[in-house]
């Protein structure tokens, strides 16, 4: 079951707190850390993206995505399931929550999938939505190997890469998801955009 919600009929705390419910992901451990983390401050908007994932013992892992907008910060909480292990044998989940002020992001960066866009129309939302937040606390290095375009050269000329700035990302799609959920991602997007430019 996988569920997007984005400030839907209820709203405020009320309604992130039905949003967490329904995705049925532990509802009480999940909010239990969104409330923990959201204190008395009140919901502007929030994604409740579930999602199931498929490891390569073909098990399947669950894990929840909950992102909060208050006045002053960005909540992100994030709950995976793991399997017994070494250290832990039986099995468990493990909850992180990290709140960043408002004026510490960066960047909110939108992608949206339109297929055959010769038939856009006005209005009508994308089939897939990427929302890529940055904060500055996590980068990501890619390297390869450099060369000059000779292809009888064999002299080491060392590496070439991009660091990417990606705190956060978020991808929906209609398929997998559901339009309502799209929709909704595009919706807390906009507000995130509204109160980090005001």
């Amino acid at each position: 079951m996988r569920e997007t919600r984005a400030r839907d009929d209820q709203s405020g705390t009320a309604g992130l707190r039905g949003a967490i419910e329904r995705s049925g992901y532990y509802p009480e451990l999940v909010a239990g850390a969104v409330e923990s983390a959201l204190g008395k401050e009140d919901v502007l908007a929030y994604v409740v993206h579930h999602e199931a994932a498929f490891d390569p013992g073909m098990e399947v892992r669950r894990h929840v995505t909950v992102l909060v907008l208050t006045a002053n910060r960005l909540l992100f909480c994030h709950t995976d399931e793991h399997p017994p292990s070494d250290l832990v044998p039986q099995p468990h989940c493990s909850t992180t929550t990290e709140a960043v002020r408002l004026d510490r992001i960066s960047s909110v960066a939108v992608t949206r999938v339109v297929p055959r866009p010769e038939r856009y129309v006005p209005g009508v939302p994308p089939t897939e939505v990427v929302l890529t937040l940055n904060w500055g606390v996590n980068s990501r290095i890619d390297l390869e190997p450099a060369g000059c375009g000779d292809e009888n050269c064999d002299a080491d000329h060392g590496y070439t890469g991009a660091v990417t700035s990606d705190d956060l990302s978020l991808r929906v799609s209609e398929a997998a998801d559901g339009a309502e959920a799209v929709t909704q991602v595009l919706a807390f997007a906009e507000a995130l955009t509204a109160v980090t430019t005001a």
